[in-house]
């Protein structure tokens, strides 16, 4: 048994635990990762890799490794049991948003390698089979029981999971619902029926059906599973009979299949003193959209910011509130969201079902031709890809105030203003106007670039960019160092 120490312990190892790993790593903050199983997550659910969290791999500097092992889903295809009604294609509605106007389709295992690998090169490590069974407050932060040995820690951060430990442990209420149903996730070979290179979206009178393109050829399709053979189980077979029935879709086997239930829950506080909460073990909700694992790697990328801030001395600790004050609102309204949606497509009510049965038909082969030629389909994809979270940078705002067009927000892409995001460091931008010479002297980088037409960046003023992207403030050139300076202090 032996004694260890760090800044912080991260508990879980799964994609959250993994990216906040790596950057706290990255910041020069001492931590370890435990978790209880042999290694990075063999099988699973979660496979989607939306625009926002590839921006930030980009920024980690291992976005070109996530893109070369993933399948790229060019467009969305929308049907109705087996009838498809074309293709909306991703990257005219993500045109001039974001480097990745595309949905990436790459497995959590893979994701789990690939950060599990920059850790090590980081000169960062896991400790596996070493589950973490008991947590306590001390006088000074954190004491652990890690496998057999105990760990103190400044902060502990819970990533393990919906049946986190770590909340658990501080007695936080996991606040929803959990969906009636029950669910399968299957990886198929040789599938027919579908749309290639599509995310393929088919609501039905009864069941739901949506279909994901991997590499070489694979499907992972995802639905609702129903007693097909009387047999009084839940099997694959009775996902396949439905899918070739109500869908028209088959394939010739299977590489995984399970079944499981669709939570819809929000972590009561995402801060309990020296201990927070991050992914899955502070919101869980449907597949619908593909949004559970991205959420779960911004929740790791603005929490680590803050810790390094506070641990550094930068910050007071009050700071941490902050990540609460911004990460939770995501978090109710994506479960609020994807819980509306997928009651919409699960109810089996009369008056849902008939409206499934008689809208879907008729809207879905409109939106299709519609969504690609107006400003509409942009923002639908802004929300999905998860690039239009606004956060309230002054937090003596009222929650009802109006939103601002860029504070808050994830710097807009102007082309060529995210590679110096690399930095992860506080940083001020103009486009067009004024010049670094105007810029107040705050020891900050200054970075200049052309006008950025066809976004809501506007010359003649300095925004100031925080570590993780997000425009913090706006100004004149004559009022930008008594603005920046009062932001940064908030």
């Amino acid at each position: 048994m032996a004694e260890l120490t760090c800044e912080v312990l991260v508990v879980g190892a799964g994609p959250t635990g993994l990216m906040l790993a790596n950057w706290l790593t990255r910041l020069g903050v001492r931590v370890i990762v435990a978790d209880g199983k042999a290694g990075p997550t063999a099988e699973s659910r979660a496979l989607v890799v939306q625009a926002r969290s590839l921006e930030i791999y980009d920024q980690l500097g291992i976005g070109d490794q996530v893109l070369e092992a993933a399948h790229r889903a060019e467009a969305v295809a929308p049907g109705f049991g087996a009838r498809t009604f074309g293709r909306v294609p991703l990257g005219r509605i993500g045109a001039g948003v974001t480097p990745y106007p595309f949905i990436e389709v790459l497995e959590q295992s893979r994701n789990e390698e690939i950060l599990y690998d920059n850790l090590r090169k980081l000169g960062g490590e896991v400790v596996w089979e070493s589950p973490v069974t008991a947590a306590v407050q001390t006088e000074d932060g954190v004491e652990a029981k890690v496998g057999n040995d105990t760990v103190r820690a400044r902060f502990c951060v819970g990533c393990d999971g919906s049946n986190s430990l770590v909340r658990r442990s501080r007695r936080i209420d996991f606040e929803g619902i959990t969906n009636p149903h029950r669910f399968f996730v299957l990886d198929a070979v040789a599938a027919r029926g579908l749309v290639r290179d599509a995310v393929n979206v088919r609501p039905g009178g009864d069941d739901f059906l949506l279909g994901f393109p991997m590499r070489a050829g694979g499907w992972r399709l995802i639905g609702l599973v129903r007693d097909a053979d009387g047999d009084g189980e839940l099997d694959e077979e009775d996902a396949r009979t439905r899918m070739r029935q109500e869908y028209g879709v088959t394939y010739e086997q299977s590489r995984w299949f399970a079944t499981y239930r669709v939570h819809h829950r929000v972590a009561a506080a995402f801060r309990d003193g020296p201990f927070l909460l991050a992914g899955d073990a502070a919101h869980v909700h449907s597949p619908v959209g593909g949004q559970g694992m991205n959420t779960g790697l911004q929740d790791a990328h603005n929490l680590a910011f803050k810790l390094a801030d506070v641990v550094r001395g930068r910050r007071r600790d009050s700071w941490l509130d902050r990540y609460e004050a911004e990460r939770r609102p995501v978090a109710r309204t994506l479960v609020a969201t994807t819980d509306r949606l997928f009651g919409a497509i699960t109810s089996q009510r009369t008056a849902p079902r008939l409206a499934r049965r008689a809208v879907v038909p008729l809207v879905a082969p409109v939106m299709v031709r519609l969504l690609p030629r107006f400003r509409g389909g942009s923002r639908l994809f802004q929300y999905v890809s998860q690039v239009r979270v606004h956060y309230r940078m002054d937090p003596r705002q009222s929650p009802t105030a109006e939103r601002d067009p860029v504070v808050g927000r994830r710097l807009p892409w102007a082309g060529g203003n995210f590679t110096v995001l690399r930095a992860a460091e506080w940083q001020i931008h103009s486009y067009g106007a004024p010049t670094a010479a105007d810029a107040p002297d705050l020891g900050l980088p200054v970075h200049v670039f052309p006008a950025a037409t066809g976004t809501t960046l506007r010359a003649g003023r300095f925004y100031l960019i925080r570590p993780d992207g997000f425009v913090a403030a706006q100004a004149d050139p004559v009022e930008a160092e008594r603005v920046f300076r009062q932001a940064m202090a908030t």
